[in-house]
């Protein structure tokens, strides 16, 4: 389980750890973004350049909160609780910050209780 932290305006912040294709690892802050469905996670163009992961897909259009954009696929690794995962990335020239999609609540519970500044996020363990 990770603990995160509530941003300035209620923004979900977790800490996760992209993994470059050296093996290099690179903690960044990541916001959840419970309206990003599609996706795992999405980072800016100029992020790919230090971790030279591999293109899947180019330029696949999706409809987002600012309409209509272009986004490369990428094949990225990252860590998250510990555990490492290679997921499809989101990767294009617009997005300001690193961020994690809904797509993970297939896998894991997101536990929010802003009253008592509770933030979490843990990996659910099939049965």
């Amino acid at each position: 389980m990770i603990a995160g932290s509530f941003g300035d305006n209620g923004e979900l912040l977790f800490e996760i750890e992209l993994v470059a294709a050296n093996d290099e690892k690179f903690s960044v802050e990541a916001l959840f973004d419970t309206g990003f469905t599609n996706g795992w996670l999405a980072i800016n163009t100029q992020d790919l350049e230090v971790l030279e992961w591999s293109l899947m897909s180019a330029q696949i259009e999706m409809q987002t909160a600012r309409g209509e954009a272009q986004f490369d696929i990428y094949e990225g690794k990252l860590i998250i609780d510990g555990t490492e995962f290679v997921i499809p990335v989101h990767v294009g020239n617009d997005i300001p910050d690193t961020i994690i999609g809904s797509l993970w609540l297939d896998i894991m519970q997101l536990v929010v209780n802003k009253p008592k500044c509770l933030l979490t996020l843990e990996i659910l363990v099939s049965s």
